[in-house]
């Protein structure tokens, strides 16, 4: 540093440097303008549109998030209303109804069976695996939540190509979605909005794009509520398989006679191929069908890997069978006039699980079957729609055996032998001959048949006729009822007081409305099979009334106490005993030597009486045994006239079929009958044993088989 002495020399950089200069910012690179290349056609014709496809795809994720939000939150929802899977295993809104013969083996089902809870570790592994081979069969994958996306993709395909419709035909739907259509999504039956628990299902099962729409949220909301084999738990119990049985429990009984614990793999199959169609591959409807089915479905059990090529082929080899019990299918018509017999509250309409212990005697009601159909195979014309019904029962009204008509696999079809009313003709004469006795006449005593008219007021002169058209002049009480003469039964119903004859038919059970003029002998009034038999039942145990019954308790399932017990059976006399036992010996005579020929059986004494009405539109045999009183009708449905057909005719032989196999074997029981005295001592042959015939003059022989060949050549149906 420099400066004069004595003075501060200033601070002063020696050396002075400049500020460095301000870095400034890189000018941008001055883009290169290039000319814009044409679009060309094409390109202008689809410039428009690429801001619309930014558009969409900017809609569409934005959508998908609100709708997987909204589908979320139905998820969520749904979850929290489901209860625990227990209480979804039984949906039933009707209870069932078990009949069991006299021995305490069940023959029917009625109403929703369910035969109690099973569970996916409990039932068989193969009907588990069946199950989920043909319904379901990435139903276990880590990935199904409740929707199989690809099978439902693909059914939509298959749907819109083969019937015009995304949802029309194959549903594509997994267990978890068919479990939830099961549920019908929680909404529980209210006969308010449906007409009965079938309309209500069939809405449950209605399908549209927002009924499938919810049907997936719902499963997907079970998916998250309950494990997979819970899922599978409800959906076997709750599923129709046919035959009224809910749940697999009560198919494999209904069917097998087992639990479904003990199906084995044809078994399983079967009751597994059910879920696709119930009715239609039900094996009570069609055995052969359902065994198809369950080839197909054995066949995707192999393909799942369930099955090792030596047990599919011993299943494919062995298909299952019914037990003997679905088997014979007997008793149906039996089976619905007792569910109508007992009180609606218990049968019809019951909320609970009833057992109704029934009179049916299966041997009995197979003898009448299988007698039906022979008679019908061997002695009608082919394609002849002629009805036939038949109604066996004991003395007291206890029926043992009943058939409804041709068709004896059917439930709930029209029941001639309870519900057709028909005109009874000549098996009505009985009441006739019966009053008479009661008011001291006796079966000797004599009446005249000759040409007669009746003047009934309001409709003039009534002059009946023969079925021969021939008058037999003086004939006894006997043979008048022995070869159905008309005239005699007229004259003698008018002289005892045909009151008197409306009294003691009315009071053997004949409750329809009886004729008021003089045909009431005749049998101009209708009653039904089971009337008309109840009221035979009445001379056969002495001449006591009985009511007609084949309920003999009923009682809830799982209690030992009845809730009802037998509402038939013998009631009041109607007749005193001796009349009762020679009428019984006079109808001996009808199948001894008289019209009822055809009905006999070897060994036995059988007594009856034929019945026919005018124009044939009605064919009766009503008669019994010491043991059992059997009535047969026959007739057309619209009242066609029979060609051919009397009641000494085919329904003679229908009850003498019956009756033959009914009686085989058991010992021999003798009518309870009173023989006039003046005949005791006679000779006299017949088909009965012990048979006390009246004998007959060559002339009065030589008609009888004059009409019996007439009813031979004539006979057809």
């Amino acid at each position: 540093m420099t400066g004069k002495r004595g003075s501060r020399t200033p601070l002063v950089a020696e050396k002075r440097s400049t500020p460095a200069p301000k870095k400034r910012k890189p000018a941008r690179p001055t883009r290169r303008k290039t000319a814009k290349k044409p679009r060309g056609f094409l390109g202008m014709i689809l410039w428009p549109f690429k801001w619309v496809l930014i558009l969409l795809w900017r809609l569409a994720w934005r959508g998908s998030l609100v709708v997987g939000a909204i589908v979320g939150l139905a998820v969520l929802y749904y979850a929290s209303t489901l209860p625990d899977f227990e209480e979804l295993v039984d949906g039933r809104t009707r209870g069932s109804v078990t009949l069991l013969d006299a021995r305490g083996e069940t023959f029917a089902w009625r109403g929703d069976q369910f035969g109690g809870m099973v569970t996916a570790q409990t039932v068989s592994p193969h009907l588990r695996n069946a199950i989920i081979a043909t319904e379901d069969k990435r139903f276990y994958n880590w990935y199904h939540i409740g929707v199989d996306f690809y099978a439902t993709g693909a059914a939509i395909i298959r749907n819109q190509r083969l019937h015009g419709h995304p949802f029309r035909g194959a549903g594509g739907s997994s267990i978890t979605q068919q479990t939830a259509k099961l549920l019908c999504f929680g909404q529980p039956f209210d006969p308010d909005r449906w007409e009965d628990e079938a309309a209500y299902e069939q809405d449950c099962r209605s399908t549209t794009l927002w009924r499938k729409i919810v049907e997936m949220t719902y499963a997907m909301a079970m998916e998250t509520r309950y494990t997979k084999d819970e899922i599978l738990t409800i959906y076997m119990n709750r599923a129709y398989l046919g035959a009224g049985s809910r749940g697999f429990e009560a198919a494999a009984q209904r069917y097998f006679g087992i639990s479904a614990a003990e199906v084995t793999p044809p078994q399983a199959a079967m009751l597994a191929g059910l879920l696709k169609a119930p009715s239609s591959f039900s094996p009570t409807r069609n055995l052969q069908t359902a065994q198809d089915r369950g080839a197909t479905v054995l066949r995707l059990m192999r393909e799942a890997g369930y099955l090792t090529p030596q047990e599919y082929a011993i299943a494919q080899a062995n298909p299952a069978t019914l037990s003997a019990a679905a088997r014979r299918r007997a008793g149906g018509y039996f089976a619905d006039w007792v569910m109508d017999s007992g009180p609606n509250f218990f049968t019809e309409q019951t909320t609970e699980d009833v057992i109704i212990k029934t009179t049916l005697d299966p041997r009995i009601q197979n003898a009448a079957e299988d007698a039906l159909v022979w008679v019908f195979e061997n002695k009608v014309r082919e394609g002849s729609q002629a009805q036939a019904a038949i109604v066996v029962m004991s003395a007291d009204g206890a029926v043992r055996g009943m058939v409804g008509g041709r068709d004896l696999t059917v439930a709930g079809a029209f029941n001639r032998a309870t519900q057709a009313l028909r005109q009874t003709g000549s098996a009505f004469k009985p009441f006739v001959y019966g009053t008479a006795l009661e008011l001291g006449m006796t079966p000797l005593d004599v009446l005249v048949d000759e040409p007669r008219c009746w003047t009934v007021p309001g409709s003039g002169e009534y002059c009946p006729r023969n079925y021969t058209n021939e008058f037999q002049g003086r004939v006894t009480l006997t043979e008048a009822l022995q070869q159905s003469l008309n005239i005699p039964a007229v004259a003698l119903s008018e002289s005892v007081g045909r009151e008197n004859v409306r009294t003691v038919a009315e009071n053997f059970g004949i409750v329809s409305d009886l004729a008021n003029g003089p045909a009431l002998a005749l049998g101009a009034s209708e009653s039904t099979l089971l009337e008309m038999t109840g009221a035979y039942a009445g001379i056969l145990n002495g001449g006591s009334a009985v009511k007609p019954y084949g309920l003999v308790e009923l009682r809830l399932m799982g209690d030992e106490t009845p809730l009802l017990e037998a509402a038939g059976g013998i009631r009041e006399r109607v007749i005193q005993k001796a009349a009762a036992r020679q009428l019984t010996w006079m109808m001996y005579q009808v199948v001894e030597g008289g019209s009822g020929r055809r009905a006999g059986v070897d060994g036995w004494e059988i007594a009856g009486k034929t019945g026919t009405t005018q124009g044939a539109r009605d064919a009766w045999f009503i008669g019994f045994s010491g043991d059992y009183v059997a009535g047969v009708w026959m007739g057309y449905d619209d009242n066609t006239p029979l060609t051919g057909v009397t009641g000494s005719g085919l329904p003679a032989e229908i009850w003498h079929e019956t009756m033959r196999r009914v009686l085989d074997g058991l010992p021999v029981t003798p009518l309870p009958m009173t023989v006039p005295s003046q005949v005791a001592q006679q000779p006299q042959g017949g088909t009965g044993q012990g048979g006390q015939g009246l004998g007959y003059s060559e002339e009065e022989a030589g008609d009888i088989i004059e009409n019996l060949l007439l009813d031979l050549i004539t006979n057809g149906g």
